[in-house]
């Protein structure tokens, strides 16, 4: 909305990753259901008349193009930006989450050092996600800003300079690959941008993974804590849906 008026910056109405992806968290082919459907059958005909309700979660993830495009900062906007899905399935939140960042060619650390600077509206829920992965034992390093309000929390941190502060600066530090996640929201203050994107510049060459979201960084703790847990275990799709009976079988 941008003075009074509403623009429409897309309408999409398709179907084509929400349908496949459904149809496999619960074990059934929806789009075979519904071409039977519009050919004249009813679902009490077909045997899909409740809802299905998995023991097990499923996680999509996007898959970015960045790594394509050297120079290309991975912040997110309302264009689109992901040229495929992929999907974790786990009976464990967390490590379904892991392994769809696995599929998207993020493989998250179990251990080792986050990087950490947020704007400062992000700050106050920031402290519950740096709580948790101290409590993982990783070491917290963060920029001048973001360590006074995690040192106000009772969190120790690691002071990194910002770019051109001194060295080495964070940028120095991921390149060098002294950093194992970078949760960088992005601010408001024209002066940082640049900044900014240098970080998430460096992260995307070497490799790092990157979270741009306080929603995104709380998710990840609680990925890097389950699969510290249970660890790694693979199912054969069909070994999730063997009590579901399909109607289209």
């Amino acid at each position: 909305v941008k003075d009074g008026k509403v623009f429409v910056l897309e309408v999409n109405p398709r179907a084509s990753r929400t349908v496949p992806f459904v149809s496999k968290a619960i074990g059934v082919s929806l789009a075979g259901i519904a071409a039977r459907v519009m050919a004249g059958e009813r679902l009490e005909d077909i045997g899909f008349t409740k809802e299905i309700i998995p023991e097990h979660w499923s996680v999509k993830a996007p898959v970015f193009p960045f790594n394509k495009f050297p120079g290309t900062d991975v912040i997110l906007g309302p264009e689109m930006k992901s040229t495929g899905e992929v999907m974790g399935i786990d009976p464990d939140l967390g490590c379904a989450v892991a392994k769809a960042f696995m599929g998207a060619s993020r493989t998250l650390p179990l251990q080792g050092t986050v990087f950490l600077s947020v704007r400062n509206q992000d700050k106050p829920a920031l402290i519950e996600i740096a709580r948790a992965f101290d409590e993982l034992n990783f070491r917290l390093v963060a920029t001048p800003g973001t360590r006074k309000a995690l040192a106000d929390a009772g969190i120790q941190s690691d002071l990194v300079y910002k770019r051109g502060e001194g060295r080495p600066d964070v940028t120095d530090m991921v390149l060098s690959r002294n950093v194992d996640l970078v949760i960088n929201t992005p601010s408001d203050d024209p002066t940082t941008l640049e900044d900014e994107k240098a970080i998430r510049t460096a992260a995307l060459h070497t490799g790092v993974p990157t979270i741009t979201t306080v929603f995104g960084a709380r998710i990840i703790a609680t990925a890097i804590e389950s699969m510290r847990r249970h660890g790694l275990s693979v199912r054969a799709m069909q070994d999730y849906h063997a009590t579901t009976a399909s109607p289209t079988s």
